[in-house]
Parts: C-alpha cells; sequence; structure tokens
C-alpha cells in the first residue's frame, strides 16, 4: 500500500504565486513517483483531486492562523496520513518546510528593500507589529525550539543559514532539498521568433537593430529590485555595449512609479512594460536573459525555470537559485541589489559576442536542467519519506 502524504498550505490557488505553483508542481511530481498526495488548503480556487478546502465557507480570503490550525486537525480526525508536510509551522506535522524562507528573514530583507532609513526602520517595526506575522513568526519560533520538533527541510543554503541564524536550530536537524521546477515548454522556434518580433515592435525597436532582451518578472517590483535595475540599465547605457538593451518587464505590479522613474533617467525608451501574461515561459523563450536583482528569494521560480529551458539569469546573494549555478559560467550573482556598478556589468557583459550563447551552452553541458527539476525534488523528497517511516518501524 503506498503512503499516502498530507502537504499543508494556506492557499491552493496556482494563480497567486510561486509558493501556491511550486507546492501544486510538487504534489503533482510525488503523485507521479507512487506516492498519495492530498493538499490541506485553507482557502483556494481548484478542482484538483485530493484538495481539500477546509476554510472555504469562512469569509475573507484569509483565515487566521488557529482557525486554520483548528480545521487541519479535525480533519487529521477523520483522516489518517503516513506523513504531514507542511508550508506553515504547524507543530504536529513531521516536516516543515517553508517555501518563502522564514519569517523573521523575510521581514528584515522586505524593510532592507525600501528606499530611506525612516522608511526601512518604520517598515521593520511595522513588519514584526503585523498580526498575523507575528502569530506566524511566534510559531516557526516556537517550532523551532522544540527539541523533538519535525524535521526542518530548507529549499537553499541561504534558507538553512536563515535557520541557524535566527533561530539557533542545529544543523543536524535540516536537511537541504533544492527547490525546483517542472521545465516549462517554451514553444517551437516559428512561435519564438514571431513573439520576439512582436515585442520589438512593441517596443519601437527595429529588428535589425538586433538588441540583447533581458527578462524581469515578478509581482512585487520594489522587493524583487525593479528600482535598483532601472538604475543600472541607465549606467550600463553608458558603457561600451557591443548591442542594444531592451528591459521587457512581465508583473502584475504597478509600473506607474517606475515609468517616471525610467522617464526620468531617460531610458523609457529601453523598456517595455507588458504587465501581467498568460504563460512566462513563452515571453523567456523570446528573451535573451533572465534578470532578478531581488532583495530577497528563498528560491526564485522565475530563475529556475530560465535555467530549465538554457536562458542566462543574473541575480543576486539574497536568492536561493543562485546556488544552482554557477557564477560567471551559468550567469552572473551581484553581492546586492543595490550594487548599481556591478549590476550594470552584469548587463553590458551579456552584450557582448558569444556571452550569452557560451551561457546557454554550458548550462546544457552541465545538465542543469536536472539539477533544477520537479522530478529530482520529487525523489529526493521520497527518499526523506521512506527514512521517515522507516525509523518509527524501528
Amino acid at each position: 500500500m503506498k503512503p499516502k502524504i498530507a502537504i499543508i498550505i494556506e492557499r491552493a490557488d496556482i494563480g497567486l504565486g510561486g509558493a501556491e505553483r511550486s507546492v501544486s508542481e510538487m504534489a503533482e511530481a510525488l503523485c507521479e513517483s507512487g506516492l498519495e498526495v492530498h493538499i490541506l488548503a485553507a482557502k483556494g480556487k481548484t478542482q484538483a483531486k485530493n484538495t481539500h478546502i477546509l476554510c472555504g465557507d469562512l469569509p475573507g480570503k484569509r483565515v487566521g492562523y488557529r482557525v486554520f490550525e483548528q480545521a487541519i486537525k479535525r480533519h487529521l480526525l477523520k483522516n489518517h496520513y503516513d506523513i504531514i508536510h507542511s508550508v506553515l509551522p504547524f507543530d504536529f506535522a513531521d516536516i516543515y518546510q517553508p517555501r518563502g524562507g522564514t519569517y523573521a528573514e523575510a521581514a528584515r530583507r522586505n524593510a532592507a528593500s525600501y528606499s530611506g532609513c525612516l522608511a526601512r526602520l518604520l517598515k521593520s517595526v511595522m513588519g514584526f507589529a503585523n498580526f498575523r506575522r507575528s502569530a506566524l513568526l511566534k510559531a516557526e519560533k516556537k517550532l523551532c525550539g522544540m527539541p523533538n520538533g519535525p524535521a526542518v527541510i530548507a529549499i537553499s543554503d541561504y534558507v538553512a543559514e536563515q535557520f541557524s541564524r535566527h533561530y539557533g536550530v542545529d544543523k543536524s536537524r535540516i536537511s537541504l532539498i533544492y527547490s525546483g521546477v517542472r521545465a516549462p515548454d517554451a514553444g517551437n522556434e516559428e512561435q519564438t521568433s514571431r513573439l520576439r518580433k512582436q515585442i520589438l515592435a512593441q517596443a519601437g525597436v527595429e529588428q535589425s537593430d538586433n538588441p540583447v532582451i533581458f527578462l524581469f518578472a515578478a509581482n512585487n517590483f520594489r522587493l524583487k529590485g525593479l528600482n535598483c535595475l532601472l538604475r543600472a540599465l541607465r549606467s550600463a547605457l553608458t558603457k561600451d555595449c557591443a548591442r542594444p538593451i531592451l528591459l521587457v518587464v512581465v508583473g502584475t505590479g504597478r509600473p506607474g512609479r517606475y515609468k517616471r522613474l525610467a522617464a526620468k533617467l531617460r531610458i523609457s525608451g529601453n523598456i517595455l512594460f507588458l504587465g501581467k501574461v498568460g504563460r512566462i515561459a513563452e515571453v523567456l523563450s523570446a528573451a535573451d536573459v533572465a534578470v532578478l536583482p531581488t532583495f530577497y528569494d528563498p528560491c526564485s521560480r522565475f530563475i529556475l525555470e530560465a535555467l530549465a529551458i538554457g536562458k542566462p539569469v543574473i541575480t543576486t546573494r539574497f536568492n536561493g537559485a543562485a546556488e544552482l549555478f554557477t557564477n560567471s559560467r551559468h550567469g552572473i550573482v551581484v553581492d546586492r541589489p543595490d550594487d548599481m556598478a556591478g549590476l550594470a556589468d552584469a548587463l553590458a557583459y551579456f552584450t557582448r559576442p558569444g556571452k550569452i550563447q557560451d551561457a546557454s551552452k554550458a548550462i546544457l553541458e552541465d545538465n542543469i536542467r536536472q539539477q533544477v527539476s520537479i522530478a529530482r525534488v520529487a525523489e529526493q523528497l521520497k527518499a526523506f519519506y521512506e527514512a521517515i517511516l522507516e525509523k518509527r518501524r524501528r
């Protein structure tokens, strides 16, 4: 009889973002590996099999931590699972694997993304004053302090380090299973060529100019470093770039202030805001390089998806995904998002002859696609579950 796994997440709706999509893909891959997987969510918009929405009759888009906890416990009284794998800090789970890193680090890095010392201080205080976040932070701290609490799985070394630094969790209790993605279907060459032509036409750029298209994709433009990227782009354009640069910005963030900044910096002609798109993989296929100078990302899906289809990437050391590729071979890692000079150099680097092709070739040769695959994640998680069950049997 195959093991029955419960994965706990707050919301089961892949349209909400990376964490929800990652959990959905992880559950699918685990099912494909031969496990019976159920998702337990407070809220959600899904008809997926074995997904249980436990607080769907309650008002609002979210419910409180304790309300969801009680709903899960009622569900568990009537349903047995061999492994309880939680994305939220519930101490009755067998495994705690936060998709967003620790709440302590997330609050600090969110504050760091604001410009101005006063704004950063206020956001730092408000980050811990928020009732919902403070409840989750308190629960996470308690869980980490339990000597016989849930096993902790980190989705990157960056996240593993957070547990040790913020909560003093012994490294022997933390297991590392890097996040992964289901390699996107980028479409055929004809579709890619047509989309690239459409992007250039919309941006008012001639195909004969042969620009390097850098793609930035995020919903929180501030946290993901768009302000820094625009300023670095201005600097890069003053360098000796071998090809023109076009920055394409995708996501649901509000572009108004960034369009004004681009106009102030006199780089509006080098930027195209596309807004929300149906399939990021299609835009990625038409781009040359993925860029995400993020202030905080435990392990960015966008960067992993780019690598999965052979695209070079630029990101920061505050992104756990940077651990899955080699700096200066598959892409470039900048120390900080506000390192404008380093970010400008990275942009200019990929305008030079052969640099994009060399990086794409190295990604293929080094089998980065497999390293970032969701199938690899499922294989490692399945072995982790089996180790827990074997320990119980003993």
